[in-house]
Order: structure tokens, then C-alpha cells, then sequence
């Protein structure tokens, strides 16, 4: 499916969302979610996107908007545009659909997809996961998995400003 940006502001899935996610659900497939704003997409964002795809049939990914991440981040971010940053992420081979949230939490877009597995980076506490009750309570799991060491979109962008080189892994 092509990035949707429509919808989750309003708090209703786009109908074409709604569609795949209870098509999905009919087939038995294991709905995996997770979100986050994937500014200047790198290769700490792909290993952790195919990681977290590996804990099911398919893989949600909820992507803050352009004014969401400015709340967040600051002025200067996001980078790359919300249309943009979806469009990526669906381009993956990992990822089967890409929605973006206006709020600063992914909390209503979780409730509207009810994964079966909600998925955060291990630099986040399972207790502080949102949506995290919500997906428990609904039989659920919340898992944490590692981050890369070395790659991370904030130390990248400083790299930029400051005109050095890649980083070797």
C-alpha cells in the first residue's frame, strides 16, 4: 500500500488501512506495530524495522507528522517531510503498511490497529512503551529490541552540519 497520511489525524484509519489490517486479522497473520519518526533513514533504521518485522506476518509502522516531531525535536526537524519519510518506509520490503499520526503519542493509532506484538527500541523501558497496556489487555506482547550502537538520526545530522565524514560501522 502507498504511505497514507490521511486519517490518523482525525483518529480514523484511511478506509484502504482498515481494509488490509481486517484482511490481515482473517487470514491469522500476526500484525507487529511500532512508530517513530525515522528522520534521514539510515541503516540503524532498517535493522531495527527488519528485526522488528521478524516477530510476525506483518509489519505497522506509525510515522509522527511534520508538526509532531517539530513539538518533539525542535524547529529544525523533522529533515525529511512526513510524505517523504512514509514513502520510504513503505518502500521497504520489510514494512506492509505506513501510516502517520499527528499526536505525539502513537496511543489512538495503536488502539486503531490492534497489533498482536507492539515493538520499541531497547532505549525504551517496557513501562514507559505506550500503548503498552492497551495491547496487554487485548492478549498482546510489548518487546523491546537493541539499537544499533553508532547510528542514530540526531548524531548524523550534527556529522552534516559539522561537514565530517560517514562513520565506519
Amino acid at each position: 500500500m502507498s504511505p497514507d497520511t490521511a486519517g490518523a489525524a482525525s483518529g480514523l484509519l484511511p478506509e484502504e488501512a482498515r481494509r488490509i489490517l481486517e484482511g490481515w486479522r482473517r487470514a491469522g497473520e500476526k500484525i507487529v506495530f511500532t512508530n517513530g519518526v525515522f528522520d534521514l533513514l539510515h541503516r540503524g533504521h532498517v535493522e531495527y524495522l527488519q528485526e522488528a518485522r521478524a516477530l510476525g506476518d506483518r509489519l505497522v509502522v506509525g510515522i509522527n507528522s511534520d508538526a509532531s516531531v517539530r513539538r518533539l525535536k525542535g524547529p529544525a526537524r523533522p529533515v525529511v517531510s512526513a510524505v517523504d519519510r512514509a514513502a520510504l518506509l513503505a518502500a521497504l520490503a520489510c514494512v506492509d503498511l505506513a501510516l502517520v499520526f499527528e499526536e505525539d503519542t502513537p496511543e489512538r493509532l495503536i488502539r486503531e490497529v490492534r497489533p498482536d506484538v507492539l515493538v520499541k527500541g531497547g532505549d525504551w523501558a517496557l513501562t514507559e512503551i505506550v500503548g503498552r497496556g492497551f495491547v496487554e489487555s487485548c492478549g498482546g506482547l510489548v518487546l523491546t529490541v537493541p539499537l544499533r550502537k553508532g547510528y542514530g538520526t540526531s548524531a548524523l545530522i550534527r556529522r552534516i552540519r559539522e561537514g565530517k565524514p560517514a562513520l565506519e560501522p
